[in-house]
């Protein structure tokens, strides 16, 4: 089993005795950027993607960032020897890097110069039924921040917009959250992309949302096997028309929906486990990383 640990600063510990410093300003302010990456057979999946992505977060919040990749997959490494982790395992790593501490002033230039935090887990098990039946999602009151207030590709320590959503979504029973923009138009789930199947062709957002990298390679996928997967503006009057619809994630991976309570209450069911465009998605996704662990075995990191 996983033993859950983190890193802060160079020091590292089981994760309950990790403490961030009450000045930190990713503790204050939410003045922090992330990442989460997976292992698979003990391989980390898109860490040079994910590490450019930071960058662009970074550059997003002008942010200088002074961990380099390698750095950081050295710290990781260094954290990973304390987990316990052995083969036939698989870790979930976040990796985050705030702008330090500082006085208590909204001023960035004050902060005394970055802070690399990591978390090391067992990947979440997300619930069986979300995969052979599908989870829920709703359609929250609250609209999503708008992308000139705070764009979306910024992956930073600030949730509270999407935890508000996810909130409302919670108390009419659905799992997560669809959100939309002030101009009613489909963003992202709470963590993750969404995906529907509309008039025959699978759509997702093309703005307002984080560019998943799940999502990118999913495109890249569909479009290989010739499966249109259009990146377009969609609008919530759609969403009744909709024939299926899924979410991905880094640790979601595909996985299907099962139903969509609308703003009014009224609800969209989709097909248990995905209907057939959901199903192919999964398929090809599931088959492309058979060949990433066949692929890559000799970049495992345990």
């Amino acid at each position: 089993m996983v033993r859950a640990v983190g890193y802060i600063d160079g020091e590292i510990d089981v994760l309950e005795n990790i403490k961030v410093p009450v000045l930190d300003r990713g503790f204050l302010y939410g003045d922090s950027i992330y990442e989460v990456f997976r292992t698979y057979d003990g391989i980390p999946f898109m860490y040079d993607e994910h590490y450019q992505r930071l960058l662009n977060s970074a550059s997003l919040i002008g942010m200088k960032v002074t961990h380099g990749p390698k750095q950081i997959s050295d710290a990781v490494i260094e954290t990973l020897a304390k987990s316990e982790v052995c083969a036939g395992d698989d870790v979930y790593v976040r990796y985050q890097i705030t702008r330090g501490s500082g006085p208590i002033d909204l001023n960035p230039d004050l902060s005394e110069g970055n802070r690399l935090i990591i978390i090391i887990k067992a990947v979440p098990k997300w619930n069986p039924d979300h995969y052979t039946t599908g989870m829920s999602l709703a359609v929250p009151v609250l609209r999503r921040n708008s992308v000139t207030s705070l764009d979306p590709n910024i992956k930073g320590g600030n949730y509270l917009n999407n935890i508000l959503a996810l909130a409302q979504a919670r108390e009419v029973g659905a799992d997560d959250c669809v959100m939309l923009d002030s101009h009613r138009k489909v963003t992202e789930c709470s963590n993750s992309n969404v995906w529907f199947v509309i008039d025959g062709k699978i759509v997702t957002p093309e703005r307002g949302n984080l560019v998943g990298l799940t999502r990118k390679t999913l495109i890249d996928l569909l479009t290989a096997n010739s499966v249109i997967a259009e990146e377009r503006e969609i609008d919530y009057d759609e969403l009744k028309n909709a024939s299926e619809c899924f979410v991905t994630s880094a640790t979601r991976e595909v996985m299907p929906v099962c139903s969509l309570i609308l703003e009014d209450g009224s609800k969209c069911s989709f097909a248990s486990g995905g209907g057939p465009k959901t199903r192919h998605a999964m398929q090809l996704y599931q088959q492309m990383l058979v060949n990433f662990k066949r692929d890559n075995a000799d970049q495992a990191l345990f």
